[in-house]
């Protein structure tokens, strides 16, 4: 059997799949393993692991299509994982599977492509809007970073727009944002949307409010092993505290950022709230800062009311995008 290989490759973790449309035309994942990055000096040898394994599993047909999300800029052939000491190189991969069709792509061009088909995710709505199939999405996703991408009609094609939207400027909505940025911008002038919008972003928003004078919590969630998460448990827990006002501030300048997107694609075709952070506090999401922010846009408060928002819950949109990618024709990245 021919096969498809589809990666998604973060700075945290990594995660791969072989898949084989079935008689539908769907594209059906056959074996899938995620990988802990840094365990690993480089790909190469993760992707040995990788095959190894899936042919200790009876996987052991030609893969025919590969395709690769990265989370950093693709240039060419090759691209430098943003927060990893990895270089991929297509031609690598094409001497490893000879005569497969490899593509390598920005990790949000891979969820841009997973949420072609929305029947296939489990989605909570925040806002059902007024939807056109047909017309453009937009997706982005807080987690080790912040990522952008947005799928476009083209005739009978649909584009994928990918580039580093998260390295926008962080624009403040509010005082406490203002201050939040000029408190960052003290140590590093360029202050982006990621540097708020990201796990490393909520320990920081936490930071912020603590010399603002706001009562730390003991034992200090900075010294957890991952401080976005116990913080972000913490907020959830008690919305009242600091790490509840952490959360409402993040989310917030979460809603903000999706707004600016959705108006500059008119993304009526829905925007898609997915990264590694929103599901995991979708209640904050919920709770109606975020929309409020989203809505926010002056003149075209009745147009960001319009737009369909949801929180992707599949974690594996972007795995699940790669393979889509690898297999359909239908969809190219611009």
């Amino acid at each position: 059997m021919s096969l498809l290989l589809g990666g998604d490759i973060g700075g945290t973790k990594t995660l791969l799949a072989l898949a084989a449309p079935d008689g539908a035309g769907r594209i059906r994942p056959l074996f899938e393993r995620s990988y802990a990055s840094r365990e690993f000096e480089r790909f190469g040898l993760l992707l040995d692991r990788f095959v190894a394994e899936a042919r200790d599993a009876g996987h052991t047909g030609a893969v025919e299509a590969a395709c690769i999300g990265v989370a950093g800029p693709v240039r060419g052939h090759t691209v430098k994982v943003t927060y990893l000491p990895w270089v991929i190189d297509a031609e690598d991969l094409r001497r490893r599977f000879p005569g497969a069709h490899v593509q390598l792509v920005n990790d949000f061009a891979a969820a841009a492509a997973g949420v072609l088909d929305t029947d296939a995710l489990a989605l909570v709505p925040l806002q059902a809007g007024s939807i056109d199939p047909g017309a453009s999405r937009v997706v982005l996703g807080a987690g080790t970073g912040l990522g952008v991408a947005a799928l476009c009609r083209a005739a009978n094609h649909w584009r994928i727009l990918s580039g580093e939207g998260g390295h926008v400027g962080f624009a403040p909505v509010d005082e406490w944002q203002a201050r939040l940025r000029g408190w960052l911008a003290a140590r590093e002038p360029r202050v982006t949307a990621e540097r708020v919008l990201c796990g490393k972003g909520i320990a920081e928003i936490y930071r912020f409010l603590c010399r603002e004078g706001a009562p730390p919590v003991t034992p200090n969630p900075l010294d957890a092993p991952d401080p976005a998460a116990a913080i972000a448990a913490l907020g959830l827990a008690e919305p009242d505290s600091t790490c509840g006002r952490v959360l409402a501030m993040f989310c917030t300048a979460y809603g903000a950022f999706a707004g600016d997107l959705a108006l500059l694609f008119d993304a009526r075709g829905g925007v898609f709230i997915a990264g590694g952070i929103a599901a995991k506090i979708l209640p904050a999401m919920q709770a109606g800062g975020f929309m409020a922010a989203f809505h926010d846009k002056g003149v075209h408060n009745r147009l960001a009311g319009n737009y369909p928002v949801n929180v992707v819950m599949e974690p594996r949109l972007g795995l699940l995008g790669t393979l889509q990618l690898a297999g359909r024709r239908g969809v190219a990245e611009a």
